[in-house]
């Protein structure tokens, strides 16, 4: 595995493994859940669904749709999910569509987490056994993972959901992606650094600062650090799914 981009080869995966690839020109990263067998769950918005109006949201709904792609040459069941479901079963080739194949990396520590620039590619949280990563996977193929939002239940949530088995207690704010809080930081930083243009002349020292408050704040809603979460069985997510706020047990 390449340390810095996670880059991975195929005959390095292992059932159980995230695993992303990127599109749209690195515009963003789709993510799913490695099972073996040259297979992998992963969770897409359904075309029926309204397109959010950003362009990034708009961008992954009408690339990642399934419906309009031809059937896999390869394998029968490729493509298979639940109706009204938005996970989806599909083969290494489908999932990458021509991408790079990257791993996302578990349990590293706060300086490693820190120097990851883009978000969306490693996590502190330390990830359970692969054979109940795969039960998670499988199980929300069967019932699927909710309604697609791009900010609070996409495909990095989904997988970050299997891996780690952890939902964020108040629904309001930025779910567990680390794309989303990528997106939401950068003017955030930016938004908070400008008024120490008046006391930093100098634009390096500026972007030092809101570089730092950049990373601080992917930091912050990683979730391997955040208070507000909760573990929660595959088999009760769907009671849960459909409520704003959880509540421990």
């Amino acid at each position: 595995m390449n340390l810095i981009t996670n880059k991975v080869d195929r005959d390095e995966l292992k059932p159980g493994d995230h695993i992303y690839t990127y599109r749209a020109v690195f515009a963003y990263s789709h993510h799913g859940v490695f099972v073996g067998g040259c297979k992998v769950v992963h969770f897409k918005p359904e075309q029926s669904l309204k397109a959010s109006s950003s362009s990034t949201a708009s961008s992954e709904v009408n690339n990642d749709s399934s419906s309009s792609e031809p059937p896999c040459p390869t394998y029968p069941d490729c493509g298979f999910k639940q109706p009204n479901s938005g996970v989806l079963l599909s083969c290494l080739d489908c999932f990458l569509k021509n991408g790079s194949l990257y791993r996302f990396t578990y349990g590293v520590s706060s300086s490693m987490f820190l120097t990851r620039v883009r978000g969306g590619t490693c996590t502190t949280a330390p990830s359970d056994p692969f054979q109940t990563v795969v039960h998670r996977s499988m199980h929300l193929l069967q019932n699927g993972f909710g309604n697609y939002d791009i900010f609070q239940n996409n495909c990095e949530d989904f997988a970050l959901y299997c891996k780690t088995g952890l939902l964020i207690l108040d629904k309001n704010g930025v779910g567990r992606s680390g794309q989303a809080s990528s997106i939401l930081g950068a003017p955030l930083a930016a938004l908070l650094s400008s008024p120490l243009t008046l006391l930093i002349p100098n634009p390096v020292g500026v972007a030092t600062v809101t570089a730092g408050m950049y990373c601080m704040s992917r930091y912050a809603t990683d979730i391997g650090v955040r208070t507000d979460v909760i573990k929660v069985p595959v088999e009760d997510l769907a009671l849960n799914l459909g409520t704003k706020t959880l509540k421990k047990r």
